[in-house]
């Protein structure tokens, strides 16, 4: 169903409220003209697209025991599975462990990378069932839902004034365990960014009503404002207050609201007259039930939660011009070294607003002997660094607050800690020749080919990488190259950038297979279920080898059918 287009009086009249909620104060007529543009721009989004989630959630618990309760394998793989859709749609994922949830399992958090960092609206649902069923209804229908707008979101890629950040919850069922973790988990300086917490939670019961959480609150203006446009008369969610997982965010003082159709109260004789459906009957008899399935869902209602959420999004985060804007952080944020050593960390930048721009990077802030470098010197926003700090024999000794500096458009920084110590006796530095790939093939040995700045697969940085597989038919593919790791360091770091790109289009068998080797020692296994977009750098440990002369070998294994190609670059083994 295509929903009716909000007035430009409807706009006009919601401006004041999500001003409200945002924090911003009208100027002038502009702003409300682009308010009432962005109802027009805001998206019809697909029920038919939404209801294809929920039946790959039924699919999901039908061959896990007929559930996806949190910590189980039916809940496991429903992470899997938006996962996937997100980072394929471009989004920054982190699949946080909730460790104090009744079953540990993860909550999952999606952010679209544009708009000010400081300025978050975020949307949640929880992902997880009851130990007695499938969940469709409860609470499939809403994980579905912000699956599906946050797909359309990153499709269109509109220009953003605010941050939008997706949440799916871990433990909701057993007393909204998995966003309480996550709130606690965040500082104050994270709370005060959140401007607004919006959640979900069964917006499709077969004999449902329209009912908003804190429906006059001035959070609410959005989603009320579009079902007011439709004639719902929606109300107050009377049934869910206190019982889902807007309830923790309103607890840490985070403004919230919400869509919901009703759970186990039963449905007026007034409601029935307005909406529809049977009076004195539940909002839905399967809640908590094995026959919450796909046959518990109306269409029409989530139809008409999947564009209010869209709504919403375009009113409160979409549309203005932003400049353009970014952001620098280092990881680890702090770090030890030895005289006579060095130490890494990974510079890493956003675009936070407007477009793309060049970053060029400084520090400053060290100690006498210490000098920091940065590989590359200059990134493109949304890119990162490896940055290496090293100490001469004579550096001075104690703890120093490095400043990391992008400057671009404007300048960013962060502060980096860097301890150094007075042990020596460690010859440290970067181990690997020719990481990079850019000088030849030496001191690598690598099958034919493999060392390419062929155009198929883009090198991370430079125009040359190691591309393993990609055939789409059997074959092996094998880089290596032989290293001895000094004694006296307390500190020896394998690092390389992995891109997977496949063709395959399974989401639970592993075809083709990238094995990582220290000597005959495995590290690490990844396969075609590990792909996505962009490089992601990986580091293990390689201290149990100090003194050693050690093969370092990655081995690509691809089957019969269908490509998967394991693109590596800028391989490092720092010590110090």
């Amino acid at each position: 169903m295509r929903r009716r287009t909000p007035t430009a009086g409807l706009a006009l009249a919601l401006f004041t409220a999500v001003t409200a909620v945002l924090g911003a104060t009208p100027a002038s007529a502009a702003p409300i003209a682009a308010v009432a543009a962005a109802a027009l721009a805001a998206p019809d989004i697909s029920v038919t697209n939404v209801q294809a989630h929920l039946t790959q959630f039924n699919t999901i618990a039908t061959s896990n025991g007929g559930t996806r309760r949190a910590g189980s394998a039916g809940y496991t793989a429903s992470v899997s599975y938006v996962k996937s859709k997100l980072q394929a749609a471009g989004y920054s994922v982190t699949e946080q462990t909730c460790t104090t949830c009744t079953y540990p399992a993860s909550n999952l958090i999606a952010e679209w990378p544009q708009g000010p960092a400081d300025q978050v609206v975020m949307f949640g649902a929880h992902l997880d069932s009851v130990a007695a069923g499938p969940g469709i209804n409860d609470n499939g229908s809403g994980s579905a839902t912000l699956l599906e707008n946050a797909l359309v979101l990153a499709q269109q890629k509109p220009t953003m004034t605010q941050r939008v950040r997706f949440a799916w919850w871990n433990g909701e069922e057993q007393g909204l365990q998995g966003s309480k973790f996550y709130v606690n988990s965040l500082s104050a300086t994270q709370k005060s960014y959140l401007k607004a917490y919006y959640n979900f939670d069964m917006v499709a019961s077969p004999n449902g009503g329209y009912f908003i959480n804190r429906v006059t609150s001035t959070t609410a203006a959005p989603l009320k404002a579009y079902w007011d446009s439709l004639g719902l008369q929606p109300e107050e969610n009377t049934e869910g207050q206190g019982r889902s997982d807007d309830y923790s965010f309103a607890n840490a003082g985070i403004p919230t609201s919400g869509y919901a159709a009703g759970a186990s109260y039963t449905k007026t004789s007034a409601q029935a007259s307005k909406w529809g459906g049977t009076a004195a009957t539940a909002y839905d008899s399967c809640y908590h039930k094995a026959c919450d399935t796909t046959g518990n869902i109306n269409a029409t209602i989530l139809d008409r939660a999947a564009d209010g959420v869209a709504y919403a999004i375009w009113q409160l985060a979409v549309g203005g011009t932003p400049t353009n804007d970014f952001s620098v952080s280092v990881s680890p944020t702090s770090g030890s070294v030895a005289r006579g050593g060095a130490t890494t960390a990974t510079v890493n930048t956003a675009t936070t607003s407007g477009s793309a721009q060049t970053v060029s990077l400084s520090a400053t802030g060290a100690p006498s002997g210490v000098t920091v470098l940065f590989s590359p010197s200059s990134v493109t926003s949304g890119g990162s660094a490896t940055m290496t700090v090293s100490a001469s024999a004579t550096a001075a000794t104690g703890t120093y607050a490095i400043t990391v500096t992008g400057t671009g458009s404007t300048t960013r920084s962060t502060t980096y800690s860097l301890t150094v110590t007075g042990t020596g006796g460690c010859t440290g530095g970067q181990l690997i020749g020719n990481g990079g790939f850019e000088a030849g093939t030496s001191p690598w040995t690598a099958t034919s080919g493999v060392i390419t700045s062929a155009q198929g697969q883009p090198a991370r940085t430079g125009s040359y990488k190691a591309w393993l597989d990609g055939y789409g038919s059997s074959h092996t593919d094998t880089l290596s190259q032989s290293v001895t790791l000094p004694t006296g360091c307390t500190s020896y770091t394998l690092a390389f950038w992995l891109h997977i790109d496949t063709a395959e289009t399974t989401s639970s068998t592993a075809y083709d297979k990238l094995t990582v080797q220290v000597g005959t020692t495995t590290l690490a296994t990844y396969s075609n279920l590990n792909a996505a977009t962009g490089y992601t750098q990986r580091s293990f440990d390689l201290t149990a080898y100090t003194g050693q002369t050690v093969t370092l070998k990655w081995t690509g294994v691809e089957d019969a059918l269908l490509q998967t190609s394991f693109v590596i670059d800028d391989v490092t083994l720092q010590v110090g």
